[in-house]
């Protein structure tokens, strides 16, 4: 064992309690060894019964209807989340807002993001309105599993710019070994070919054949399978759908003002687009330790603090973009939509 090693393994050791779940960074969380003496399923079994307990407290609060939704499928749709008769001018407001933006490039694909911050929140006060609603917050949280306020963006999806290269969102996969939450609720109609959201139904409950499936690829050495998969971000293929019992993805084209809550453990992807064009959604996220035993306790989801956690977030990454990367460029002041010249 060298010094490096010696050193770290204390916290590779620690990292089995929280979220971790890159083979590649932990070499105990990747060994085949410690694997096949059931290391990761364990992990699995476990957070999935946690995410479960405190589920069952969230329960009440949420309607019923979108709970049973959920419960049966992952996610749950709402169509007209917001009042139509005020949804016009929500839209209006959120597009021609201007602000700090950022962008990543995945492919062929743009992804725009500007945070829903305090500056924002001024400007756009239906935007807090919608984001304080009580049947909303008790979605999200029943969803994450926590009582925690999600990170929320303004976000744009910008299909077919540049050369054809593969979009590794576009890939079937789960975001991670445990549940999390995302949302999106769009503003624009999503059609078929335009690469909506896209999941495969049922695909969140851990069956026997989806702890079967998670055994076999916690074997494989991380350095012989793709690299976002060995990062802990699972892709899955059609026969391992087929092997787990599992209908094929199904992409959810939707109108304009509806609502999307996952919980991304079950395998999802983007729908890859047939034409170049641009969606734009809010978009909203919350993963926390899945082996945590409250449903609280996040200091950072009180107000005054929680709007201000993405900008937060990406500085820290722009001062300590040579450690931990920074793949969010900043592209100056823009609107959603703005893709011409800074």
């Amino acid at each position: 064992m060298n010094i490096k090693t010696a050193l770290l393994a204390p916290v590779w050791t620690l990292q089995l309690l929280t979220s971790a779940k890159s083979f590649l960074d932990n070499p105990i969380l990747g060994s085949p060894r410690f694997n096949a003496l059931g290391l990761h399923v364990g992990r699995v079994r476990v957070a999935a019964r946690m995410t479960a307990w405190r589920r069952r407290r969230l329960a009440r609060a949420v309607p019923v209807a979108w709970r049973e939704a959920f419960d049966r499928d992952g996610f749950v749709v709402i169509p007209d989340v917001v009042p139509p008769s005020q949804f016009a001018a929500l839209r209006a407001a959120v597009l021609s807002y201007r602000g700090p933006a950022r962008e990543m490039r995945q492919g062929d694909a743009i992804t725009r993001r500007l945070a829903i911050d305090p500056a924002m929140l001024a400007t756009v006060p239906a935007l807090r309105e919608l984001l304080d609603r009580k049947d909303l917050v008790a979605l999200f949280h029943y969803v994450a599993s926590f009582r925690t306020t999600p990170l929320h963006y303004v976000q744009t999806i910008v299909s077919h710019d540049g050369p054809p290269d593969p979009d590794p969102q576009e890939t079937l996969h789960a975001d991670s070994f445990h549940s999390s939450m995302k949302a999106w609720l769009f503003l624009n109609p999503v059609s078929e070919e335009q690469g909506p959201f896209t999941f495969v139904r049922g695909s969140h409950r851990l069956t026997p054949e989806r702890l079967a499936w998670e055994k076999r690829r916690s074997l494989a050495e991380p350095g012989t399978i793709d690299r976002l998969s060995a990062r802990g971000s699972p892709r899955v293929s059609a026969q391992d759908l087929a092997a787990m019992n599992l209908a094929s993805p199904e992409p959810l084209a939707v109108a304009g003002n509806t609502l999307v809550v996952a919980d991304t453990l079950g395998f999802h992807a983007r729908g890859a687009a047939v034409e170049a064009g641009e969606r734009v959604e809010l978009w909203s996220y919350a993963r926390r330790n899945p082996f945590l035993p409250w449903l609280g306790g996040d200091l950072l989801s009180v107000r005054g603090l929680a709007e201000r956690r993405v900008n937060w977030l990406w500085s820290l990454r722009d001062r300590w973009e040579a450690r931990i990367g920074q793949p969010w460029r900043a592209v100056g002041i823009r609107t959603p939509a703005d893709f011409g010249a800074g």
